[in-house]
């Protein structure tokens, strides 16, 4: 017996329960058998999952129990929540799924948190595929961030993340950050981090994503994630019409607070870079600020002796002192004591600095001025567009750029935190064909070619809700050195997996590119998988230490994994 014959009896076995009146041995708080009830639902959803014509015919009947339950006891809440969930599941109307909607957010409304908590799990389960019908009840959901009970909030913030889009970004944006200003110290992190995300992806102006990021990192700085201060530091560096704004927000953010390291550590780099624009005075989008070079001296001083200065955020201090030396107009004398005060500083790294700081002072003073310029722009490739498409786009060349400069490398070696090894002497990978297919074709296809080099096994090294992140290894017969990973990442879930990004890092002794990945989004059900070739350069022929750090959104929610990949095949080093 098949579903098209089963579907209209349990159709009409169903309506008759809600229609016709109930017997008083089988009903519970006025709903007729509501056992019976969900299980003819749950039987319903089985059969009309991936059914065009049984969904059509159980459309009218789960309309008509949508409307017709009564939700003032819990019976026929439950009632009414297995119908929603048979809705979501089916080929349902358009009209079916918002009415399904509308009755989680009544939902929200409901006394009973567990009825909250429901409602807002399965909002978020609803969300990629029925999101405008989700964004009419955003203000309810907002409200529940409030919520005392410690699950409803969280489930709250990660609905209301996902809720964020390109038309309510300000407005959510400022809702979130009134919530991370009181919100538990266990929920702090997770806010922090979609606040930036979110601004990163939907920023409308490049002025708006800096007082965001800057409020962010003043109300929860050590909450944020490892890489805002670096990509807060590029956002700055790439908007030079807002170099003098930019640097008198963090002044004075950092003459009110000290203690929030990332908000020092970016501070800093940018008083070094645009001290200058400091104390010329003349920025027509902020209030007169009168500063002194003696002020700003005294603050960055204030920074390295203080005792809740890590060591990097004191490197960060030293190195902007040293460049104000080259932009401002006084004696530079009192900078040349500090730095020699801390060529004997216990901390190996900040004695370095210092000593090579004096170097340059003494040895090489003529060279100090071309060695502390200015930081140039980085480099972003591809065509630019205006307005929100031009920011989103930015957002996402500053992720997926080639590692194939100095300054982007080491920002990301420091942003995964590989530390291991000394830098190499060894010349950049050769260049190759940019399309990860093409490489292959060349290296191991061409006519009179040397035969090609062993195999080597493919090593899964992420599964997660079904996505997986699958590496197969080439080695080039004729580059020994260079190892040619290709990543490939598929998607076997229900859902789809998008904004998908992958960064790599590999110690410093060897040398990596990363190509433009095939795409960001991995359709559900096994669609096309996204493919990203990575260029490895081993030239000690060292064992192979990887490091990938995943960040996507999936049932709504954002996710991202750091994992380290140590058990590569010897081949791919040996």
């Amino acid at each position: 017996m098949n579903a098209t014959m089963v579907v209209p009896q349990l159709v009409k076995i169903l309506r008759t329960l809600v229609t016709t009146g109930y017997s008083t041995e089988h009903s519970i708080s006025g709903v007729s058998d509501p056992f019976l009830q969900v299980r003819i639902l749950r039987l319903l959803r089985i059969l009309g999952r991936n059914h065009e014509e049984s969904s059509e015919t159980m459309n009218d009947l789960l309309a008509q129990v949508a409307t017709n339950t009564d939700t003032s006891r819990n019976a026929g809440s439950a009632v009414l929540f297995e119908t929603v969930l048979t809705i979501m599941d089916i080929r349902s109307a358009p009209g079916l799924r918002v009415l399904a909607v509308n009755i989680l957010g009544r939902f929200l409304l409901n006394n009973d948190k567990n009825i909250r908590y429901v409602a807002l799990t399965s909002l978020l389960r609803m969300v990629q595929s029925d999101h405008s019908a989700v964004q009419r009840h955003r203000p309810t959901v907002v409200e529940c961030l409030w919520e005392p009970d410690a699950s409803l909030s969280r489930r709250a913030l990660e609905l209301s993340l996902a809720l964020v889009n390109s038309s309510n970004v300000r407005a959510m944006t400022q809702e979130l950050q009134s919530f991370l200003e009181s919100c538990p110290p266990d929920l702090r992190a997770d806010c922090a981090s979609g606040i930036l995300l979110a601004a990163e992806r939907f920023a409308p102006t490049k002025r708006w994503h800096i007082d965001t990021i800057l409020r962010v990192l003043t109300t929860a700085g050590i909450y944020v994630r490892d890489d805002a201060v670096a990509n807060l530091t590029q956002l700055i560096g790439g908007a030079q019409e807002l170099h003098a704004y930019s640097v008198r927000r963090l002044y004075s953010a950092l003459a009110e607070d000290i203690s929030q390291q990332p908000l020092v550590q970016v501070a800093a780099w940018c008083i070094g870079e645009y001290g200058d624009l400091l104390l010329e005075g003349s920025c027509e989008e902020t209030e007169p600020l009168q500063v002194e070079e003696e002020e700003v001296l005294a603050l960055l001083e204030k920074v390295l002796q203080s005792h809740m200065s890590q060591p990097a955020t004191r490197g960060y201090a030293l190195t902007a002192l040293m460049k104000l030396s080259t932009r401002l107009r006084g004696d530079s004398n009192r900078i040349r004591q500090v730095v020699s005060i801390y060529g004997s500083c216990l901390d190996v790294e900040l004695q370095q600095r210092a000593v090579e700081y004096n170097t340059l002072f003494q040895k090489y003073d003529h060279m100090r001025a071309a060695i502390l310029e200015k930081m140039p722009l980085v480099e972003r490739g591809g065509s630019q567009v205006d307005g929100e498409a031009k920011e989103s786009k930015e957002a996402q060349l500053s992720e997926t750029a080639l590692v194939s400069t100095e300054p982007q490398a080491s920002k990301l070696l420091d942003l995964l935190d590989l530390l291991d090894g000394t830098s190499g002497d060894a010349q950049p990978p050769p260049p190759l064909d940019p399309s990860p297919g093409g490489a292959l074709v060349h290296l191991l296809d061409l006519p009179g070619a040397p035969p090609p080099p062993p195999s080597i096994p493919n090593l899964r090294v992420f599964e997660r809700e079904g996505l997986q992140l699958n590496l197969s290894f080439v080695r080039p017969s004729g580059t020994p050195a260079l190892l040619l990973i290709m990543v490939t990442a598929t998607n076997t879930s229900g859902a789809d997996v998008t904004h998908f990004i992958c960064q790599a890092a590999v110690p410093k002794s060897f040398q990596l590119q990363l190509q433009a990945p095939s795409g960001d989004t991995l359709p559900a059900q096994g669609g096309l998988p996204v493919t990203q070739l990575l260029r490895i350069l081993n030239p000690n022929k060292a064992p192979l230490r990887l490091k990938l750090r995943l960040t996507y959104n999936h049932f709504g929610q954002s996710v991202q994994e750091i994992f380290e990949v140590n058990n590569l095949p010897v081949e791919t080093w040996q």
